[in-house]
């Protein structure tokens, strides 16, 4: 198949999608916000005052739920990609895993979050093993951050791919939360394997 045909079927199947037309609906800058819109109504996650680290945030639909949801609140996004500006958040273009950016996540909170969302993938390149691991090394390196970042009853948001990974993310959430959840919104595309864990309470 034609890469123009594929293009071509991505951008069908887009506009057929009821997300994404209720997002660009109400001004939201992916379908990812319902997933998160889900999350929340479930888990209870997003509350008034809290501090809130939003990671892989780009485009930034996350961050827009967040600003909308949290009142006196203190959010920071950061993406290797830049996030066109969003009231109220504080973004940082750069690299999660590397020191030198969670140092400068450490140095704006000066304190202790009560929340930390990743939605952070790796870009696909067309190997799904290969794409599903990587993720999941990406929500490996999350928790570890999380360990000494979040408050004691803290919550974790992250993407997960049911693949070769997952023992390895479950193995490092069990050593670090009390309560683990898994968890697969209705907004996330049903042939797809992406699920979210959902977790509380460092040990």
């Amino acid at each position: 198949m034609s890469k123009n045909k594929i293009s071509k079927n991505w951008i069908n199947k887009q506009n057929r999608d009821q997300y994404v037309r209720q997002s660009r609906a109400e001004g939201y800058r992916s379908r990812a916000i319902y997933k998160l819109k889900e999350i929340d109504e479930k888990y209870k996650i997003l509350k008034n005052g809290i501090k809130l680290i939003d990671l892989g945030a780009a485009p930034g639909s996350w961050s827009q739920y967040a600003a909308k949801k949290i009142k006196n609140g203190t959010i920071l996004s950061i993406d290797l990609k830049e996030i066109i500006e969003i009231e109220n958040i504080f973004k940082i273009k750069g690299d999660f895993t590397e020191l030198e950016s969670q140092n400068k996540i450490k140095k704006y909170f000066n304190d202790k979050v009560d929340v930390i969302l990743s939605d952070m993938a790796v870009n696909t390149s067309g190997n799904k093993y290969l794409d599903s691991n990587s993720t999941g090394e990406l929500c490996i390196s999350a928790i570890k951050f999380s360990r000494n970042m979040l408050k004691s009853k803290g919550i974790f948001v992250s993407k997960i791919f049911m693949g070769s990974s997952f023992n390895d993310i479950m193995k490092e959430a069990k050593a670090t939360f009390k309560e683990i959840r898994i968890y697969k919104p209705q907004a996330s595309r049903k042939e797809s394997k992406e699920n979210f864990i959902i977790c509380k309470y460092i040990l």
